[in-house]
């Protein structure tokens, strides 16, 4: 694939990429990189410390300053702003600009703004005007000013309470060893019991067990991997919402009520967020705490899932 360059536009750089398009009043730098396969559309400015990845499309009207850097099969809207500088002063030039990352995969809406500083995670999307305030977790989509997690892609979502109301004990999972448990009730006009006993709806006898309650509505929990640790999750009070990700497949599980629990397998990316303000989720875990039992980096998941294939 040759390279086009408009003839109205101004590319001073010699990195461009095999099969890239370059559009009218398009103005590249001399220090820019940018990958094959691209199409760079009208109007778009880019800077010197800049680093565009293959297959990126950039629409009209985008300013890529020094530090932004798009990985591969990255989209980015008409007008999407981005910065570099938390505490701009005119003719004062930090001694670095802050970088800012769009993972593979990632889509910037029209008009969204980007802090500096901040990482848009792989396959994350951010949504027209959001103005994002700080970094975007992998495969999440945020909207609104200041930008908030609204869902993540390629989600199948299950509502815990149809769900309860099949006869199964067990309902399964598309996402690998992911299962959602009803746990023994009983209700009468002294009140209402849970409980499940380990080996039964527990599937591991637990070695230490937290409360997660309070949790401001825009804030989001998990995102994290354990390596050999399983856990269990019960909405004892309220709802929340619990995402499970085997690295190919997702689900999101609302979980509402005590009597439903959702067995998370070891290596599997959990995450839990849009907490109702009176939540209280209980988490049951098979092993002590190690902290070098965490996987804490989504990258690096799917990394450790690629190398045990």
């Amino acid at each position: 694939m040759t390279t086009h360059i408009h003839p109205q536009a101004l590319c001073e750089s010699t990195h461009i990429g095999s099969g890239t398009r370059i559009w009218a009043f398009a103005h590249v730098l001399p220090g820019a990189r940018i990958g094959a396969d691209c199409n760079i559309c009208d109007g778009v400015f880019i800077e010197n410390d800049v680093i565009v990845g293959d297959r990126v499309t950039v629409k009209c009207g985008v300013q890529l300053w020094d530090g932004v850097r798009l990985d591969d099969d990255v989209f980015v809207g008409p007008n999407a702003t981005f910065s570099n500088d938390r505490f701009p002063r005119s003719r004062q030039r930090p001694a670095a600009f802050l970088e800012t990352r769009v993972q593979r995969g990632a889509s910037i809406g029209a008009n969204a703004t980007l802090l500096p500083g901040i990482t848009v995670g792989a396959g994350a999307m951010v949504g027209a005007g959001a103005v994002v305030l700080r970094s975007v977790p992998a495969n999440a989509i945020v909207v609104g000013n200041p930008a908030r997690i609204v869902g993540y892609t390629h989600t199948d979502e299950v509502a815990v309470a149809a769900e309860a109301a099949a006869t199964s004990a067990l309902a399964p999972s598309r996402v690998r060893g992911v299962e959602l448990r009803r746990l023994t009730q009983a209700i009468d006009m002294r009140g209402s019991l849970v409980a499940c006993e380990a080996g039964q709806e527990l599937p591991f006898v637990p070695q230490r067990c937290f409360l997660v309650y309070a949790v401001p509505s825009a804030e989001v929990r998990g995102e994290h991997a354990h390596r050999t640790c399983a856990q269990f999750l019960v909405c004892v009070h309220g709802q929340v919402s619990a995402l499970v990700d085997d690295g190919q497949q997702r689900a999101e599980y609302r979980l509402d009520r005590p009597d439903i629990g959702l067995y998370v397998p070891p290596m599997i990316w959990g995450t839990q967020y849009r907490y109702s303000a009176d939540a209280v989720l209980l988490v049951l875990a098979a092993r002590p705490y190690d902290a070098g039992d965490y996987i804490r980096d989504y990258a690096q998941f799917k990394a450790l899932l690629a190398s045990a294939d």
